[in-house]
């Protein structure tokens, strides 16, 4: 047997956590009216193993609490970028001083040769 184009483009398919709590919802209302777990799902058109896996991630979130893990990554982001600002910012200063250090040591040390260009130590 050989899969469709179809099969092949719904296995690649990545849903968004937004409808994959719908879709949790939807298999929800059938069960409350009474059917088994295995013909709700089958009928949102998923199968048990994906529904189980996807209840245990995301089963007790709403649509709402799920943009919050977003924006913790988004604050998480910023703050990391703003953390190695600061610390470039702090060390610059300790660079361009040791560096000021490093030069002093070696500037006097500095003569110029018989041919009229600079050497070093």
């Amino acid at each position: 047997m050989s899969r469709s184009l179809k099969d092949h483009e719904i296995a690649g398919k990545r849903e968004k956590p937004e409808d994959i709590v719908m879709k949790l919802r939807q298999v929800e209302v059938p069960q409350v009216q009474g059917m088994s777990v295995v013909e709700a799902v089958r009928q949102v058109g998923m199968t048990q193993q994906t529904y189980y896996r996807w209840r245990c991630q995301y089963g007790e979130m709403s649509r709402n609490q799920l943009k919050r893990p977003k924006e913790l990554e988004k604050e998480s982001t910023r703050l990391r970028r703003d953390f190695s600002d600061v610390t470039l910012d702090d060390l610059i200063p300790t660079e361009a001083a040791r560096m000021k250090i490093v030069l002093r040591r070696t500037s006097s040390n500095w003569r110029p040769n018989m041919a009229g260009t600079a050497t070093g130590p």
